[in-house]
């Protein structure tokens, strides 16, 4: 039996548990609660099930810094492109980040123009590409959070094993509790998070638990079915209530103290924690992934070094504000206008785990 009284279940979307939770969420808000949910996959669920039309009017959620294609910085994508002009270059990426802008293009525009710039799965399809072509450096553009970085780091570990030297990373890998502190001190007003689910499955719990301690704010770890979203809502509301703040895992199915320990084991053995550049909100110290030294020869800006111009940023573009949990996306007088899923002016509407792009197709 869970806080709210009801069974686990197989089907997370039963109507009858979903109205059955919905009226104690109403009977136990009795003042204004404030929520930010810091993973892209749960702000395109909530929106995608309609939470916000479910809730009460007195509990509101905003969305933070969970999309790793909205945080990564427009100076990646600029060194991203510079590597793309260089001949017998090939660039590997995940797809959304092919449309993200840069300070003058994107890598979709480089792309069309001839750029071999190739959209890959996984980081060991990347490496395949460098087996595949010996006569071309491959780069791949490796970003995300703790749930991709295990994979990057398999990748440069396989690397070296098979002695494929023409691979190498640029890496933008962060991770997400010290984000989550720069919102806090940020000032923003919140009685409490909903941790990231995928995260949390690679950090475990422990990872936030610094958060009720230092700074008194409520945190439930969550899944991403309707059932999940609302009790993960409804523990934070009792949690409010009791004026007892800690860290809860609703996501018990998925998620444990210690988190996965293999995973974390492999991030470890290739990677060490750096201050890091995020879109929004610049640099935060200690929330980015580098290669450790016995892997810097698979480090892409140590082996061919690149300057960019000065970058620029769309100034009409609020999407750092919007990360930050300043603004919501219908703030921006670009929103559903100039800007949309298929002409994206900044990176909050490329992907579909970006806010202005869940807002546009969920809530416009």
């Amino acid at each position: 039996m869970n806080e709210a009284g009801i069974k686990y279940i197989d089907e997370f979307r039963d109507k009858t548990l979903i109205r059955i939770l919905l009226e104690r969420i109403r009977q136990t808000a009795t003042r204004e609660y404030s929520f930010m949910e810091v993973c892209g996959g749960h702000t395109a669920a909530i929106h995608r099930f309609g939470i916000p039309s479910l809730l009460p009017s007195n509990i509101k959620l905003l969305s933070g810094p969970g999309c790793p294609v909205c945080v990564t910085p427009a100076e990646f994508i600029d060194k991203a492109i510079v590597y793309s002009g260089r001949k017998n270059f090939i660039i590997t990426t995940f797809g959304d980040l092919i449309r993200v802008p840069g300070s003058v293009s994107s890598l979709e525009r480089e792309k069309a123009a001839g750029a071999d710039i190739r959209i890959v799965f996984s980081g060991l399809e990347a490496l395949e590409t460098a087996a595949g072509n010996p006569g071309s450096e491959v780069i791949f553009l490796g970003i995300g959070f703790e749930t991709t970085a295990p994979g990057t780091a398999v990748t440069i570990k396989q690397a070296g094993k098979r002695g494929i030297n023409n691979f190498s990373l640029l890496g933008s890998h962060k991770v997400m509790p010290p984000a989550m502190e720069a919102i806090i001190k940020d000032g923003v007003n919140l009685d409490g998070f909903i941790c990231p689910g995928h995260v949390a499955t690679i950090t475990g719990s422990s990872a936030f638990e610094f958060i009720p301690r230092d700074y008194g704010l409520s945190c439930v770890i969550t899944g991403f079915e309707p059932l999940d979203l609302l009790q993960a809502i409804f523990m934070l509301v009792q949690q409010v209530n009791r004026h007892m703040p800690l860290i809860e895992i609703q996501y018990r199915r998925a998620v444990k103290r210690e988190g996965n320990i293999l995973a974390r084991d492999q991030i470890s053995q290739v990677f060490g924690g750096c201050d890091a550049f995020w879109r929004g909100f610049g640099l935060i110290p200690r929330s980015g992934l580098q290669l450790q030294n016995e892997f810097e020869q698979f480090d892409a800006e140590k082996r061919f070094p690149v300057k960019v111009e000065k970058v620029r940023e769309n100034k009409s573009c609020i999407c750092g504000e919007i990360l930050r949990g300043l603004k919501i996306p219908s703030d921006c007088r670009l929103f559903s206008g100039s800007c949309t899923p298929g002409h994206p002016v900044g990176a909050c509407m490329v992907s579909e785990e970006g806010a202005c792009n869940t807002y546009y197709r969920y809530s416009k």
